[in-house]
């Protein structure tokens, strides 16, 4: 039996055909290299805690309150702190940068856009922490599939990229390094060898003259 279709039903197909070939061509090219398709992936979460302010800044109250709440956040290295205060208020921030600084923390300038709105008389405080993860691993789409192209396996670079993301210490570095502060501990590292180098020789003065008489 001859079957006659119609032209737009052949432009259909073939347009279907052609989508297909050209996902099979996309995914086939990302393996190609010896990058990884599976990159860690840094998100950022926000966690709030609202103060109630003074002319003098925080009583000490609401100062046990943020240093109870930076305990229980277990803020560490990596952490932002920023402050969200209406009045901008000096006292109120050196409270703040005081507390912070015992758990070796320093206070941002600029703090992030957070849901709700901070009222006159209160100050938020803000820690942004970063987070990386891989997604998507470990893959074994491809483990039982023929590998004619000599393509990288789906799970290439997952292991890598898990330990860096679990090991990183600020997982902002993972989008951008640090920067350095134009210190630099060269001099520091090097004076007990400048001042090896600096001593005179001990035998610059002669070999001391012992006597060898008088013995038994």
């Amino acid at each position: 039996m001859l079957i006659r279709m119609s032209k737009p039903v052949v432009a259909a197909i073939t347009l279907t055909l052609g989508l297909s070939t050209a996902a099979c061509s996309s995914a086939s090219y990302e393996k190609r290299g010896l990058e990884s398709v599976h990159q860690p992936v840094v998100k950022r979460t926000n966690y709030t805690i609202d103060l109630v302010t003074g002319a003098g800044g925080l009583s000490v109250p609401e100062q046990r309150r943020l240093a109870d709440w930076f305990e229980a956040m277990d803020i560490r290295y990596g952490d932002r702190i920023a402050i969200d205060d209406p009045l901008n208020s000096t006292a109120t921030r050196d409270a703040i940068a005081a507390i912070a600084a015992k758990y070796g923390m320093l206070v941002n300038e600029t703090a992030p856009v957070t849901a709700g709105y901070v009222d006159p008389g209160k100050a938020r405080v803000v820690i942004t922490r970063a987070s990386a993860t891989v997604e998507g691993c470990p893959d074994w789409s491809d483990s039982f599939a023929a590998n004619l192209g000599n393509e990288t396996r789906s799970g290439f670079g997952c292991a890598v990229n898990s330990n860096i993301a679990a090991m990183v210490a600020n997982p902002e570095h993972l989008l951008k390094g640090a920067t350095g502060t134009g210190e630099t501990v060269i001099m520091s590292s090097s004076k007990a060898i400048e001042s090896y180098r600096a001593q005179e020789p001990t035998g610059k003065g002669g070999l001391k003259t012992n006597s060898t008489g008088g013995g038994n």
